[in-house]
Protein backbone atom coordinates (compact mmCIF):
# COMPACT_ATOMS: atom_id res chain seq x y z
CA UNK A 1 0.00 0.00 0.00
CA UNK A 2 1.67 3.03 -0.72
CA UNK A 3 0.85 7.26 -1.31
CA UNK A 4 2.56 9.95 -2.52
CA UNK A 5 2.32 13.34 -3.33
CA UNK A 6 3.79 15.14 -6.68
CA UNK A 7 5.20 18.71 -7.09
CA UNK A 8 5.28 20.58 -10.19
CA UNK A 9 9.03 19.77 -11.17
CA UNK A 10 9.74 16.36 -13.01
CA UNK A 11 7.55 16.64 -16.26
CA UNK A 12 7.92 18.73 -20.04
CA UNK A 13 5.57 21.04 -19.59
CA UNK A 14 6.53 24.77 -19.97
CA UNK A 15 5.68 28.72 -19.07
CA UNK A 16 3.46 28.85 -15.97
CA UNK A 17 2.64 24.94 -16.17
CA UNK A 18 6.38 24.26 -16.38
CA UNK A 19 6.98 21.48 -15.05
CA UNK A 20 4.94 18.33 -13.78
CA UNK A 21 1.55 19.40 -14.94
CA UNK A 22 -0.87 17.15 -14.52
CA UNK A 23 -4.36 18.60 -15.46
CA UNK A 24 -6.02 18.76 -18.80
CA UNK A 25 -8.66 21.51 -17.79
CA UNK A 26 -5.92 24.34 -17.32
CA UNK A 27 -5.18 25.40 -20.80
CA UNK A 28 -1.70 23.12 -21.40
CA UNK A 29 -0.62 21.86 -24.28
CA UNK A 30 -2.64 18.45 -23.85
CA UNK A 31 0.71 16.13 -25.30
CA UNK A 32 2.40 17.70 -22.24
CA UNK A 33 0.28 16.65 -19.90
CA UNK A 34 -0.63 13.35 -21.43
CA UNK A 35 3.47 12.68 -21.24
CA UNK A 36 3.65 13.84 -17.97
CA UNK A 37 0.91 11.33 -16.62
CA UNK A 38 2.76 9.15 -18.59
CA UNK A 39 5.92 9.74 -16.19
CA UNK A 40 3.55 8.80 -13.54
CA UNK A 41 2.05 5.91 -14.81
CA UNK A 42 5.40 4.48 -15.47
CA UNK A 43 6.08 5.00 -11.73
CA UNK A 44 2.96 3.93 -10.47
CA UNK A 45 0.90 1.86 -12.32
CA UNK A 46 -3.17 2.53 -14.05
CA UNK A 47 -3.87 5.86 -12.40
CA UNK A 48 -7.88 7.31 -11.85
CA UNK A 49 -8.18 10.60 -11.97
CA UNK A 50 -11.47 12.96 -11.21
CA UNK A 51 -12.96 15.73 -12.79
CA UNK A 52 -13.79 17.50 -9.67
CA UNK A 53 -16.52 19.88 -9.57
CA UNK A 54 -16.12 21.23 -5.71
CA UNK A 55 -19.33 18.59 -4.89
CA UNK A 56 -19.95 15.43 -2.40
CA UNK A 57 -20.15 12.86 -5.17
CA UNK A 58 -17.90 9.94 -4.26
CA UNK A 59 -17.42 7.39 -7.05
CA UNK A 60 -16.69 3.80 -6.41
CA UNK A 61 -13.79 2.71 -8.82
CA UNK A 62 -13.55 -1.04 -9.65
CA UNK A 63 -12.02 -0.79 -12.91
CA UNK A 64 -10.08 1.48 -14.84
CA UNK A 65 -11.97 4.04 -16.84
CA UNK A 66 -10.64 5.83 -20.07
CA UNK A 67 -12.17 9.16 -19.09
CA UNK A 68 -12.03 10.46 -15.81
CA UNK A 69 -15.13 10.32 -13.64
CA UNK A 70 -17.22 13.49 -12.36
CA UNK A 71 -16.61 13.21 -8.28
CA UNK A 72 -14.95 14.62 -5.61
CA UNK A 73 -14.02 11.65 -4.12
CA UNK A 74 -12.49 8.14 -5.16
CA UNK A 75 -12.47 4.61 -3.55
CA UNK A 76 -11.39 1.42 -4.69
CA UNK A 77 -10.74 -2.13 -3.49
CA UNK A 78 -8.79 -3.40 -6.61
CA UNK A 79 -4.94 -2.93 -5.98
CA UNK A 80 -4.02 -2.72 -9.63
CA UNK A 81 -5.57 0.82 -9.49
CA UNK A 82 -3.77 4.13 -8.29
CA UNK A 83 -6.62 6.86 -7.43
CA UNK A 84 -5.76 10.50 -7.88
CA UNK A 85 -6.83 13.77 -6.71
CA UNK A 86 -5.43 16.83 -7.99
CA UNK A 87 -4.93 20.42 -6.68
CA UNK A 88 -3.15 23.91 -6.85
CA UNK A 89 -4.42 24.75 -3.28
CA UNK A 90 -7.15 22.71 -2.04
CA UNK A 91 -6.11 19.60 0.36
CA UNK A 92 -5.31 16.00 -1.35
CA UNK A 93 -6.81 13.74 1.34
CA UNK A 94 -5.73 10.16 1.19
CA UNK A 95 -7.46 7.68 3.67
CA UNK A 96 -6.22 4.07 3.58
CA UNK A 97 -7.57 1.06 5.59
CA UNK A 98 -5.84 -3.04 4.74
CA UNK A 99 -7.84 -3.14 1.76
CA UNK A 100 -9.83 -0.42 0.76
CA UNK A 101 -8.43 3.73 -0.09
CA UNK A 102 -9.50 6.66 -0.96
CA UNK A 103 -8.50 9.74 -2.68
CA UNK A 104 -10.49 13.10 -1.21
CA UNK A 105 -10.52 16.37 -2.85
CA UNK A 106 -11.40 18.73 0.21
CA UNK A 107 -11.59 22.34 -0.56
CA UNK A 108 -13.38 25.10 1.23
CA UNK A 109 -16.89 23.57 0.06
CA UNK A 110 -16.20 20.41 0.40
CA UNK A 111 -14.78 21.08 4.01
CA UNK A 112 -18.34 22.27 4.95
CA UNK A 113 -20.28 19.63 3.30
CA UNK A 114 -18.57 17.05 5.03
CA UNK A 115 -17.32 15.07 2.14
CA UNK A 116 -14.21 13.33 4.28
CA UNK A 117 -16.70 12.25 6.49
CA UNK A 118 -19.45 10.97 4.15
CA UNK A 119 -15.99 9.26 2.37
CA UNK A 120 -15.09 7.93 5.83
CA UNK A 121 -18.91 6.21 6.34
CA UNK A 122 -18.35 4.99 2.62
CA UNK A 123 -15.12 2.77 3.28
CA UNK A 124 -16.50 1.57 6.48
CA UNK A 125 -19.56 0.16 4.47
CA UNK A 126 -17.18 -1.83 2.09
CA UNK A 127 -15.69 -3.32 5.28
CA UNK A 128 -13.02 -0.87 5.84
CA UNK A 129 -11.48 -1.27 9.55
CA UNK A 130 -8.75 0.92 10.84
CA UNK A 131 -7.95 4.06 8.60
CA UNK A 132 -5.23 6.09 8.40
CA UNK A 133 -5.23 9.53 6.89
CA UNK A 134 -2.39 11.51 4.93
CA UNK A 135 -3.21 15.06 4.10
CA UNK A 136 -0.80 16.93 1.69
CA UNK A 137 -0.19 20.03 0.41
CA UNK A 138 -2.37 22.65 0.43
CA UNK A 139 -3.32 26.50 1.29
CA UNK A 140 -2.34 27.66 4.54
CA UNK A 141 -4.65 29.69 6.94
CA UNK A 142 -2.48 32.91 6.83
CA UNK A 143 -2.92 32.78 2.77
CA UNK A 144 -6.13 31.87 2.42
CA UNK A 145 -8.41 35.57 2.54
CA UNK A 146 -11.81 35.70 2.26
CA UNK A 147 -14.77 38.36 2.08
CA UNK A 148 -15.39 38.72 6.11
CA UNK A 149 -19.58 37.45 5.04
CA UNK A 150 -17.76 33.82 3.46
CA UNK A 151 -15.62 34.24 6.86
CA UNK A 152 -18.26 33.73 9.04
CA UNK A 153 -20.61 31.66 7.15
CA UNK A 154 -17.74 28.93 7.10
CA UNK A 155 -16.50 29.35 10.72
CA UNK A 156 -20.52 29.14 11.94
CA UNK A 157 -20.16 25.88 10.77
CA UNK A 158 -16.48 24.94 11.18
CA UNK A 159 -14.93 27.12 14.17
CA UNK A 160 -11.43 26.05 13.89
CA UNK A 161 -11.63 27.36 10.26
CA UNK A 162 -11.17 30.45 11.82
CA UNK A 163 -8.17 32.86 10.79
CA UNK A 164 -6.29 35.96 9.77
CA UNK A 165 -4.37 37.36 7.23
CA UNK A 166 -0.60 38.53 8.11
CA UNK A 167 -2.35 41.54 7.81
CA UNK A 168 -5.09 40.56 9.93
CA UNK A 169 -7.99 40.29 7.34
CA UNK A 170 -10.26 37.46 7.07
CA UNK A 171 -9.17 34.45 6.15
CA UNK A 172 -9.69 30.40 6.51
CA UNK A 173 -8.04 27.60 7.80
CA UNK A 174 -8.97 24.64 6.22
CA UNK A 175 -6.51 21.91 6.83
CA UNK A 176 -6.59 22.91 10.78
CA UNK A 177 -10.39 22.22 10.45
CA UNK A 178 -9.90 19.26 8.26
CA UNK A 179 -7.63 17.73 10.95
CA UNK A 180 -9.87 18.50 13.64
CA UNK A 181 -13.08 16.74 11.40
CA UNK A 182 -10.45 13.56 11.36
CA UNK A 183 -9.62 13.36 14.98
CA UNK A 184 -13.05 13.63 15.63
CA UNK A 185 -13.61 10.57 13.27
CA UNK A 186 -10.89 8.41 15.23
CA UNK A 187 -8.90 8.53 12.38
CA UNK A 188 -4.56 9.04 12.73
CA UNK A 189 -3.32 11.31 10.87
CA UNK A 190 0.17 11.39 8.55
CA UNK A 191 0.71 15.18 7.89
CA UNK A 192 2.85 15.60 4.66
CA UNK A 193 1.36 19.19 4.54
CA UNK A 194 3.25 22.07 3.18
CA UNK A 195 1.35 25.66 2.64
CA UNK A 196 1.39 25.66 -1.86
CA UNK A 197 1.42 29.09 -1.75
CA UNK A 198 4.48 29.50 -0.08
CA UNK A 199 6.45 26.77 -1.94
CA UNK A 200 7.66 27.34 -4.98
CA UNK A 201 8.27 23.45 -5.45
CA UNK A 202 4.24 23.66 -5.58
CA UNK A 203 1.63 25.15 -7.96
CA UNK A 204 -0.87 27.38 -6.44
CA UNK A 205 -4.08 28.82 -8.02
CA UNK A 206 -4.26 31.47 -5.14
CA UNK A 207 -0.97 32.65 -6.10
CA UNK A 208 -0.55 32.59 -9.80
CA UNK A 209 -4.12 32.56 -11.40
CA UNK A 210 -2.95 30.70 -14.27
CA UNK A 211 -1.39 27.19 -13.76
CA UNK A 212 -0.69 23.62 -13.22
CA UNK A 213 -2.23 20.56 -11.17
CA UNK A 214 -0.01 18.20 -8.74
CA UNK A 215 -1.25 15.50 -7.16
CA UNK A 216 -2.31 13.01 -4.76
CA UNK A 217 -1.88 9.52 -5.56
CA UNK A 218 -2.98 6.25 -3.56
CA UNK A 219 -3.12 2.37 -4.08
CA UNK A 220 -3.43 -0.23 -2.09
Amino acid sequence: MSSSFTNRTGGVSTGAFASLNLALHVEDVEADVLHNRGILTALHGPIQYMNQVHGDHIEIVENLTENPVTADALITTNPEISLAVMVADCIPLLLKSDHVVAAVHVGRRGLVNQISVKVLAKMKEMGAGKITATIGPAICGRCYEVSQELHDEVVAALPLAKSLTREGKPALDIVTALRSTLDASGVQIKDEFVCTVESAEHFSYRRDGKTGRQVGLIQI
